[in-house]
């Protein structure tokens, strides 16, 4: 992983060839249970109502065309008001392509959770195929009572292929204070991404941040995942603040999914939406 500075990004050229499209999601407690008074796809964005779980809703993103290609400017944007509890998930991974303009696609998720709010934000894997260049930025503010858990993994690359060109970028913020900021940029062109201090020759990265107001009293500690090198590693680390962040490499999306679940939560809890963990987990 290569970390660099803070940047502003330069406004997009809106004469530039490529998709512009956002999605937007509302949810708000209604009659005891969380209603989507908002749910609004648009472009590639399919926005779909799942069955709701208890007083959660569910989400699921549906990607109706090839996206992101080069070129394209996506944004999701998701409110949780005061109260609801909203479940997103994707139908099939994120598939990042070369496109038609040698321009980077840019794919920018915006998330706001209130007081005592809970989102799962848990979408499939984002592959970026050979020759792709994608920016992604995530940006999440939260309430000081509200909770999240957040997953995203990247496959460098479809199997047999070079990887394509990837910068991520996720910013957390807790009651107006920086929780975590970080970014990092894989692929041709930048500097020791495959190398033992970063990838370690893996094809796959991702983590799993969970915020949650009891970690106050009971935080994680610090751990090790894994066994043996070449099936992947990695590392659950205490965040200043109530949070706990799992970052993971491995050879391949089942096993990065393997260790990001691993002694935190269980696969169950995470993809079914079921109330998170309290304490230490185990």
């Amino acid at each position: 992983m290569t970390l660099t500075r803070p940047h502003t990004a330069p406004a997009p050229d809106r004469s530039a060839p490529g998709v512009r499209a956002t999605a937007r999601i509302l949810a708000a407690v209604r009659g005891g249970t969380t209603a989507l008074p908002v749910l609004d796809g648009d472009g590639p964005f399919e926005l779909r109502r799942l069955n709701t779980h208890g007083t959660q809703a569910r989400v699921c993103v549906v990607g109706a065309m090839s996206a992101p290609l080069g070129g394209d400017r996506l944004r999701i944007e998701a409110t949780v008001q005061q109260g609801a509890a909203l479940h997103l998930t994707s139908a099939a991974a994120t598939l990042a392509l070369r496109g038609p303009t040698s321009a980077p696609a840019s794919y920018d998720v915006h998330l706001t959770v209130g007081e005592h709010a809970q989102l799962h934000w848990l979408p499939k894997p984002l592959i970026c195929a050979a020759g792709s260049d994608l920016r992604q930025i995530w940006t999440i503010d939260l309430a000081p009572t509200a909770r999240l858990v957040l997953r995203e993994e990247q496959i460098l690359g479809r199997t047999g292929e070079s990887p394509g060109h990837l910068t991520t970028r996720l910013t957390v913020r807790r009651g107006g204070r920086t929780l975590l900021d970080q970014q990092a940029a894989y692929g041709p062109g930048e500097p020791g991404w495959d190398g033992p201090a970063v990838l370690a020759g893996h094809r796959a990265t991702g983590q799993l941040l969970v915020v949650d107001p009891d970690f106050e009293a009971d935080t994680p500690e610090v751990q090790l995942l894994g066994d043996a090198p070449q099936d992947g590693q990695a590392v659950r680390t205490p965040l200043a603040g109530p949070a706990t962040l799992v970052t993971a490499v491995a050879p391949d999306g089942l096993r990065l999914r393997h260790l990001l679940t691993t002694h935190l939560l269980t696969t169950a809890q995470i993809d079914s939406g079921q109330p998170l963990a309290r304490g230490n987990p185990h």
